[in-house]
């Protein structure tokens, strides 16, 4: 677990993700490997070590301020009823933001899920470090959900 983040935020891998609130789009810069490259390959051990070290680069003072959240890592997200069967995240955040609660939360509430999504951001990505950032600007897209920043305030700061 990486020193600058508090307690209760484990890396879980192949947990299981219910349906969620806030979904991640395509981050600036980001896209489908251009056609004709193959997608990154590490393996599973190698990914959990990568996200790791991503979770490092989230800013102290946001790892502070974070609270009862879970990092889980799944190979890829399963479209949800309603979904569009073409969806592709790169990450999930499932809880209820600190902006949202209100005195019944702390009565036996779970942790709030923030899922990383292995295969999408290996498709995307051409080395070991561009998974590395990849997934320090995924986690840190998911946090802003957990800061109650919803997609169109993310869009317009770049990190939509």
């Amino acid at each position: 677990m990486p020193a600058n983040l508090p307690p209760g935020l484990p890396i879980v891998p192949d947990g299981e993700a219910p349906g969620g609130q806030h979904m991640s789009s395509s981050l600036p810069g980001t896209g489908p490997a251009p056609l004709g490259v193959a997608s990154f390959s590490m393996s599973p051990e190698d990914f959990e070590a990568a996200v790791g070290d991503a979770l490092l680069l989230i800013p102290d003072k946001a790892a502070r301020a974070m609270d009862n959240v879970a990092i889980f890592i799944e190979d890829d997200y399963t479209p949800q009823p309603g979904d569009d069967p073409g969806t592709v995240l790169l990450g999930l955040y499932e809880g209820v933001p600190l902006t949202e609660r209100d005195s019944w939360w702390d009565a036996g509430s779970l942790p709030d899920r923030i899922t990383i999504f292995r295969q999408p951001i290996l498709d995307i990505c051409g080395s070991r470090q561009e998974v590395i950032d990849e997934v320090a600007i995924t986690v840190i897209h998911e946090i802003a959900h957990h800061f109650g920043i919803g997609d169109d305030r993310l869009h317009e700061l770049g990190w939509g």
